[in-house]
């Protein structure tokens, strides 16, 4: 029997895949504000009311109530089994699905001691920036670079002393830490008898992954050693093509990303965020790969390029231009801007300020532009040989586009640029490529439809169910509930339900909807999650309706929400005294209470008063 799917390559496969492009593909979906709408496939209805979120990655039907993330859609309507839905998305995203064996699961728990590993390591590196007696010269390097001690501790900025066993003489009684900093390359072995830290004299920048767990480590050197920047080698959980350094933190200061700006390095940027430009990430000494861009159109609808003017930041864009042609749907936006020869954004938004920086940007090279611009460089477009040039080489990168709007703008801009009818700029692009057939439709069986869930039927929910709702919808409410050791005592299996969506949480405050839903997936509690997410959504789009009638404010609104849930969780708290006193009294009746179970039972009776 195949072992089974682990979770963290659920939750990877969630975050990669897009549920819009999923559902988009079986359903035909139009965009309503930052939602996408259709008829639900799951009932006969004749007003759209499936939502589609891509936002919280997940969908939902106002009319007959079925709602889950990319995984569940597949299972509903295509009547697949979980481990097959989960194998249709891993091969659209190129993955093969791992199985675990009794090892491999083993080795799931020690890939969790190693991110605690990392972490200790990270405080470690802080630490010594603070109080090594060489980290003065760590600190002279920051302050001229312009760093404050704010900027340094956002991004946890630290600094590996000199010598060879600074981090190693922290962990070297604990032969499992040992093994795992191994692991992690931050330890080295040259030989069976020989350890020594990888880092040494350098600056230290921690990689957090999306959920702002450290994963790996860049150093920079203080003076003109090689190499300037050392990254940590590749790990169980260190990816180069999947990561990008500052992304965790762009998220945490930008509620809602409208563009990412993709710079060069780890200063530039830091840099950028002390001027309050926020939504820079880097890549890991890597070109930026088709992974990274799906990662970040994820999160906003605009990437914009930023290299330095000589030639190796030409050739970093020609790259990135490469690699960003096939992922241009309708509706994402790239632009690229070329620095001044010998400066970078950490270095020009120093001189000049965030202001003119920001202009910079604005000012920034659509993709469209850059193409022909790209493409018309030396040649000579007044004559007909030229314009016959121009059109072979814009075809070129036209032809990677996906079919779309963008697409064919793009070709009636050719057609404009060299005077050739649109039509025949389109028949020479379909030449160029090659053709596809899509048969996955062809002889495709009608779908089932689930009845229409009744509006009269009477719903109740208890005080857990309506936390879990709105939780689900805003998962960053986790964090208003600081303890859960009140909760935990809870017999009731909602209560438990929630105290279990709490502690993920708080283990992955980065968790989206889709994710939450997919890490119960193919469990009882997944379906009731799935129930309890659309209600959230239902309860929410209310509010707004309610807000909009009555021309309240949308900050109030979601400050409602927030007492709402907070006030929720502290009524369930209270139902802790009844219950214990429930669970002594049936104590009493099967057996008998000893004299500290009396002494509690009377106090809870009395009302906690001694």
């Amino acid at each position: 029997m195949p072992g089974r799917i682990p979770q963290e390559f659920i939750d990877q496969l969630l975050e990669r895949v897009d549920i819009v492009d999923v559902i988009d593909s079986r359903v035909s979906l139009r965009k309503s504000g930052r939602n996408f709408m259709a008829c639900c496939p799951f009932h006969d209805e004749k007003t759209p009311s499936f939502s589609v979120q891509p936002e919280k990655q997940f969908y939902h039907c106002f009319g007959c109530g079925v709602g889950g993330n990319a995984i569940g859609f597949l299972m509903e309507y295509e009547r697949l089994e979980f481990p097959v839905a989960v194998e249709q998305l891993a091969a659209k995203c190129g993955l093969e699905v791992p199985r675990e064996t009794a090892t491999e699961h083993a080795q799931t728990a020690k890939k969790h001691n190693l991110y605690d590993t990392l972490t200790q390591a990270d405080r470690f590196y802080r630490r010594q920036l603070r109080e090594h007696k060489q980290a003065a010269v760590a600190q002279a390097y920051l302050k001229e670079r312009g760093l404050t001690g704010a900027i340094a501790a956002q991004f946890g900025v630290g600094y590996a002393p000199p010598g060879w066993e600074n981090l190693l003489s922290q962990v070297r009684a604990d032969n499992d830490k040992v093994e795992l900093l191994l692991q992690s390359g931050m330890l080295v072995s040259r030989d069976e008898n020989r350890l020594y830290d990888r880092f040494r004299d350098r600056i230290m920048f921690p990689i957090r992954d999306s959920r702002g767990r450290t994963i790996a480590f860049g150093g920079r050197v203080l003076g003109d050693e090689k190499p300037k920047y050392l990254n940590s080698p590749e790990s169980p959980v260190f990816h180069k093509s999947r990561e990008l350094y500052g992304l965790f933190e762009a998220r945490q200061a930008n509620k809602h990303l409208s563009k990412v700006l993709v710079v060069e390095g780890y200063m530039d940027v830091i840099a950028l965020a002390q001027q309050g430009i926020t939504c820079a990430v880097a890549t890991l000494g890597t070109a930026t790969s088709a992974v990274h861009l799906q990662l970040l159109f994820r999160h906003c609808p605009e990437i914009v390029f930023c290299f330095d003017g000589d030639a190796a930041g030409l050739s970093a864009a020609r790259r990135a231009l490469d690699t960003v042609l096939p992922l241009m749907e309708d509706g994402r936006q790239v632009r690229f801007l070329l620095l001044p020869a010998g400066e970078d954004p950490d270095t020009l938004v120093r001189s000049e300020g965030a202001a003119q920086f920001e202009q910079r940007l604005a000012t920034a090279t659509p993709l469209s532009e850059y193409i022909f611009d790209a493409v018309a460089e030396n040649v000579d477009t007044n004559t007909a040989d030229g314009k016959a040039r121009l059109s072979q080489l814009a075809l070129e990168f036209v032809q990677k586009l996906p079919d779309g709007a963008f697409r064919a703008l793009m070709l009636a801009e050719l057609g404009q640029r060299t005077g050739l009818a649109v039509d025949t700029v389109t028949r020479l692009a379909k030449q160029r490529a090659e053709p596809t057939v899509d048969r996955s439709a062809v002889n495709a069986e009608p779908i089932q439809r689930p009845a229409r869930r009744s509006s009269s039927a009477p719903e109740t929910f208890s005080l857990a169910e309506s936390a879990i709702s709105v939780l689900l919808y805003r998962p960053q409410l986790a964090s208003q509930v600081a303890s859960l050791s009140v909760l935990e005592q809870l017999p009731d299996a909602d209560i438990q339900l929630l105290t279990e969506l709490l502690k993920l949480l708080h283990r992955r405050p980065e968790s989206s909807t889709g994710v939450l839903l997919g890490y119960w997936y193919g469990k009882p509690e997944g379906e009731k999650l799935s129930g309890l997410c659309g209600r959230g959504i239902e309860l929410l789009r209310e509010g707004v309706d309610i807000l909009r009638r009555d021309g309240g404010d949308t900050v109030e609104f979601e400050a409602g929400i927030e007492r709402q849930f907070i006030d929720t969780v502290k009524k369930i708290e209270k139902l802790q005294p009844e219950a214990r006193v429930r669970q002594l009294l049936t104590v009493a009746r099967e057996s008998s209470l000893d004299e500290q179970q009396r002494a509690e039972l009377a106090q809870l009776l009395s009302g906690g008063k001694k």
